[in-house]
């Protein structure tokens, strides 16, 4: 039990890690995104090589994954990302963003299938609590602009949800793979970015900060924050990691709000509200069998 919290908050730490993602790609502007993907997840891979190097064999040797493990985790971050960006492209970011939030959701939907999980009644509620959140901080309140020219980037959209959604608990599956190999998906997925920033952009040179920008990306939402959600899913309480996934949409429009990115709005302390709602009715005990045993009038 101890280890499935241990991994369970190591999960959390990578959705706190992804909340710092909007505020660190803002600061990208004027690089072509799979620019941005090919030399993020490039300083990824190399933090992670450097680290088994430093491991030695023993370093090397969690590197060694079967290949469905490898190809799982490369299709499932190149995809997601991949999807993600063609749908910002293809329809306005407001109706992207919401459906693309699905991913939690699904999370728990799919978690229910996994042999052994089982999803509690409270945790649902608790991830729609969330869902309203995020549709509160996307929207603003205000309708959405569904129009039929953006079908492709809705479609996109809800297919990089679906990719990411169904990675999280099929990851289980390879439990026994250790998650420093995710090192090596990220290499595939860099050069995979470099080959589609080749044939779809012009390359734009980055500037000295946006050179710091990157290399913290690497680091963190987009090197470490991946090793921990690895961990987590492979370990810990998926269907609660994914209740908990809308503190991502949430953290991360405070600290856009806090470096002055965006304006504060009163919705936003409503979908502080609802998430914490929601979180509390996630992460709370259900009554021990003793409890409900007890007898009645």
């Amino acid at each position: 039990m101890a280890t499935q919290r241990a991994a369970t908050l190591s999960g959390l730490l990578a959705i706190l890690l992804w909340a710092s993602l909007a505020v660190l790609t803002a600061a990208t502007d004027g690089l072509p995104p799979f620019q941005v993907l090919a030399l993020s997840f490039g300083f990824a891979a190399i933090i992670g090589l450097l680290r088994t190097a430093a491991r030695g064999a023993a370093g090397w040797a969690e590197l060694r994954q079967p290949l469905s493990a490898l190809a799982l985790a490369t299709a499932a971050l190149f995809g997601y990302h991949a999807l993600y960006f063609l749908a910002l492209k293809r329809a306005p970011a407001v109706e992207a963003n919401l459906l693309n939030y699905l991913w939690p959701l699904l999370i728990v939907l799919f978690a229910g299938l996994l042999p052994g999980v089982r999803v509690r009644p409270a945790q649902i509620a608790g991830t729609l609590l969330g869902l309203a959140a995020a549709v509160l901080l996307i929207t603003r309140g205000s309708g959405l602009n569904v129009r039929p020219e953006y079908v492709a980037g809705y479609l996109a959209a809800l297919s990089a949800a679906v990719i990411w959604a169904a990675y999280s608990v099929l990851n289980r599956r390879h439990a026994a793979v250790p998650s420093a190999a995710i090192t090596v998906a990220c290499v595939g997925v860099a050069v995979l970015g470099a080959i589609a920033h080749l044939l779809f952009e012009q390359t734009v040179p980055p500037r000295a900060s946006q050179w710091g920008v990157l290399l913290l990306m690497g680091i963190g939402p987009v090197g470490a924050a991946f090793w921990l959600w690895d961990h987590g899913t492979k370990r810990g309480d998926i269907a609660l990691l994914g209740s908990l996934s809308y503190l991502a949409p949430l953290l991360s429009t405070l600290l856009l709000v806090v470096s002055g990115q965006a304006q504060p709005h009163w919705i936003q302390a409503v979908a502080i509200g609802l998430l914490l709602l929601g979180a509390w009715l996630s992460v709370r005990k259900p009554r021990t069998h003793a409890s409900a045993a007890s007898p009645t009038r």
